[in-house]
């Protein structure tokens, strides 16, 4: 079944001078399929994952989720994005709670689901702890685990990684394609880490310079459950890296 369809998107934003983001987009993701979007900086990728969050309207072509065309935001989407937009106020466990709350979970429900989401995302004794004291990755644990109390059957991440340094990258990627192949939801994920997307996705889809469209797919056929570190010394792995760098540099 398909998740997200676009048609021939086009996007333009507005104002004194109009700016031709997107144009004649076209691409789908499977339901549980994790699709990766790649491509030059300003070419459009986090405007596409906006527009299909509901969050940025299209000028043209169709956007559908769940075969219902987007007309804001659509149920069961979850994002993640670049920053963690934690609230300060509130500790690791109210910050997860929150979502719990907004679904109507009673009190014992949501004490037992956030214990749950703690542990999964390996942040056991932080409980109490407020954003300010945590490292850049524990946030992004926290961000993540927020998400996850919306329970979404589709996740839209514009770059969630790409402020972490490279080794604790490695390992908050390793930890979310752990859980992300226990759940088996749709994602769409933004990055300009190429190796990174081939490591995660089934699919890496390459975008053109602005006005972006989609000018190549390719489908990584690398065995699941994958390994996030040892797969990188699989040759395919490097063999779809270069193939990925080919087509975002030709013009």
């Amino acid at each position: 079944m398909t998740k997200v369809a676009l048609r021939d998107v086009r996007i333009a934003y507005g104002g004194a001078r109009t700016t031709l983001a997107v144009e004649d987009a076209s691409l789908e993701i499977g339901d549980g399929e994790f699709v990766a979007l790649v491509g030059p900086s300003g070419c459009g990728k986090s405007t596409i994952l906006k527009a299909v969050a509901g969050l940025v309207p299209a000028s043209a072509g169709t956007i559908v989720v769940d075969g219902t065309p987007v007309n804001g935001v659509p149920p069961g989407v979850g994002m993640v994005f670049q920053h963690d937009a934690l609230l300060p106020w509130k500790s690791v466990r109210d910050n997860i709670r929150l979502p719990l709350a907004l679904r109507g979970l009673g009190a014992r429900e949501q004490a037992a689901e956030v214990a749950r989401l703690i542990a999964l995302v390996r942040l056991d004794g932080f409980d109490d702890a407020f954003p300010r004291a945590l490292s850049g990755g524990m946030r992004k644990r926290v961000a993540l685990a927020r998400t996850l109390a919306y329970d979404p059957s589709l996740f839209l991440m514009d770059e969630p990684f790409g402020p972490l340094d490279a080794l604790t990258r490695i390992l908050i990627g390793r930890e979310f394609l752990a859980i992300w192949e226990q759940l088996g939801k749709s994602v769409l994920f933004v990055t300009h880490d190429v190796e990174e997307a081939v490591a995660l996705a089934d699919r890496v889809l390459v975008m053109t310079p602005r006005p972006g469209r989609v000018k190549a797919a390719f489908a990584i056929d690398l065995p699941r459950p994958r390994d996030y570190e040892e797969i990188r010394f699989d040759p395919r792995f490097g063999a779809f890296t270069r193939d990925i760098w080919r087509a975002l540099t030709v013009a």
